[in-house]
């Protein structure tokens, strides 16, 4: 296995010819020899309700864009939350990712939601086998950048692949050539 890459960004490389993962931003929460596995943070959807009474509080609780995002292709199902916490010891429901991110265990009670200083919910999750990312990433599918602690909850989620890649000086001066719309090049 190549270093693990838990906690840092995946940035799609275009062409990715996987609608799964066009242009997108993958927040990692687990790389080891078993697997890897992270949540897409650049994909909010137009849903921002639920029918759920378990899920209604923490919707609501959600930071901007307050919507649900497409966190990957994998058991589209679920839903999976990531928050940053006012205090972040002492909650059993919470577990620490690492790196400043919690994923939230969502029936532990809508109350839990008043401790979360930032909230964003996941339909699905970005998922690997044991090796599976390591290939990707060795045949250039997939650029690793260092993940920045707004990152994860960030305001403008549909135009952070091109500010994440931005800010990489190794990637600056080719995504500025890069169209938004490949097709107009």
């Amino acid at each position: 296995m190549a270093s693990s890459v838990a906690g840092r960004l995946l940035v799609a490389t275009p062409p990715m010819n996987d609608p799964n993962f066009e242009r997108s931003v993958v927040l990692m929460l687990q790389h080891d020899a078993d697997g890897a596995f992270g949540v897409v943070i650049s994909r909010p959807t137009e849903v921002d309700e639920v029918d759920d009474s378990v899920l209604t509080t923490w919707v609501a609780a959600t930071t901007p864009p307050s919507v649900f995002f497409e966190g990957g292709p994998v058991q589209l199902d679920q839903v999976l939350a990531l928050a940053r916490l006012d205090e972040p010891s002492g909650h059993d429901w919470a577990t620490d990712t690492g790196h400043g991110v919690f994923t939230v265990d969502l029936n532990s009670g809508d109350t839990n939601a008043v401790f979360c200083d930032r909230l964003r919910l996941f339909v699905g999750y970005s998922g690997w086998g044991p090796s599976q990312l390591d290939g990707e990433i060795a045949a250039g599918h997939w650029f690793v950048v260092d993940a920045q602690p707004g990152d994860a909850f960030d305001e403008h989620p549909a135009s952070l692949w091109r500010r994440v890649l931005e800010r990489d000086p190794a990637h600056r001066d080719w995504v500025r050539t890069f169209p938004d719309d490949p097709e107009m090049n």
